[in-house]
């Protein structure tokens, strides 16, 4: 969809801040454009749609050499955020996100409905917010009503330019999360440009590590944080580069292990002489349709079998789990938050049925497959990691 052929990008003053760039990005996928200030990440960005024009090189859009373009018909095919947002202080939020409609031609009731379709997608309710001024909104709000109104025209490409800088850490992430379900929905070409490698990680299909006008790196999140291409990157993206990896590396069947089941009408002594024979000391227990209701503890199970009675009299319910394809990072704060050993994972469609348990070692392991197969470019079970054992 997007596509840099040896572009350069020379100021008047001498300055070269894109230096024979040449990369593309595939229709519907998102690229985060990464790195310290002055790197060029923003000039890329903005010879997109020729805010600023290329010294030399071709950029096209969807095949398109864009020099060739008028640069206001251009503007209005790609949808930009910017960091302030710029909304008209003097507009509505229906009237300022149905800006680049209105601009098209478009018929008044067509751009409102639009308009209102669009800020409902963005968790605003029309109803709601539609009539309020820009001063009326929160940050968060009013970035949202920037994002909507890059929409408005159902563009190809979005352009977005640090979009969540201005705001709180808490709203940062609200947005970041409300993107990425937004992007599920509409899958838009995006650059997203962002100096934050945890945001470029968060919410890239592909990151592009800029250093010197120069991309020094341009992958998948997993491969830049797990096998760094320059010692450059590596500085860039940190030491705890590991820790990182963890929100972009996902729970997989192969993760889990098998602990014992038993089912809440098992009757205690069946279940508790089951436990002894297999040495266990605890087991998750689920229902008659295999779904997750906790565990128990098998001393439990030993002290109460005597008198009979079923597991659902000792069972425990169990909040510490996860649906299958979750973060490892999210498993990992699972277990810290739930101060948890291990955690439970589901299949995560609508029967939610019990996989198994990920524990603290199976979550390791899983970071150290991971990264072992992006090296070799093989699948997660298919590569082979050393244990303390050597097994």
């Amino acid at each position: 969809m997007i596509r840099f052929e040896h572009v350069t990008k020379r100021f008047a003053d001498g300055t070269t801040a894109v230096d024979d760039l040449s990369f593309e990005v595939a229709e519907g996928e998102l690229v985060t454009l990464v790195g310290p200030s002055g790197c060029g990440k923003t000039t890329t960005m903005k010879m997109v749609n020729r805010l600023i024009e290329p010294t030399s090189g071709r950029i096209l859009v969807n095949g398109e050499d864009i020099a060739a373009v008028d640069p206001v018909e251009l503007r209005r095919r790609i949808g930009y955020v910017i960091q302030q947002v710029g909304l008209f202080p003097h507009k509505t939020v229906l009237e300022n996100t149905a800006t680049v409609p209105h601009l098209l031609g478009w018929q008044r009731r067509k751009a409102r409905d639009r308009a209102a379709e669009l800020l409902d997608l963005v968790g605003l309710d029309p109803a709601v917010y539609g009539d309020r001024y820009p001063d009326q909104l929160s940050g968060g709000q009013r970035q949202r009503v920037g994002v909507a109104r890059a929409l408005a025209a159902d563009p190809p490409v979005l352009l977005m330019d640090e979009p969540f800088g201005a705001v709180d850490p808490v709203v940062r992430e609200r947005l970041q999360n409300e993107f990425l379900r937004l992007q599920s929905q509409v899958r838009k070409t995006v650059l997203f440009v962002t100096h934050d490698i945890e945001e470029a990680v968060r919410l890239g299909d592909r990151i592009a590590v800029y250093g010197n006008g120069r991309i020094e790196q341009f992958d998948a999140p997993a491969a830049v944080l797990g096998t760094p291409a320059t010692p450059y990157v590596a500085d860039f993206v940190g030491a705890d580069r590991g820790l990182k990896r963890l929100s972009v590396t996902v729970i997989e069947p192969g993760d889990l292990e098998q602990p014992p089941v038993v089912h809440l009408d098992d009757r205690l002594p069946e279940a508790a002489e089951r436990l002894a024979r297999e040495g266990a000391r605890w087991a998750v227990v689920l229902d008659d349709a295999d779904h997750l209701h906790g565990w128990v503890d098998a001393a439990a199970l030993r002290a109460g079998s005597a008198g009979g009675g079923a597991v659902r009299d000792h069972a425990r319910r169990m909040d510490a789990w996860l649906p299958v394809g979750a973060s490892l990072k999210q498993a990992f704060s699972t277990m810290l938050q739930h101060d948890a050993g291990w955690i439970a994972v589901l299949g995560g469609d609508a029967d939610d049925h019990f996989l198994g348990v990920l524990t603290p070692a199976g979550l390791h392991e899983a970071l150290r497959r991971s990264i072992g197969a992006d090296a070799v470019g093989a699948a997660r079970s298919e590569v082979e990691v050393a244990t303390v054992s050597g097994s």
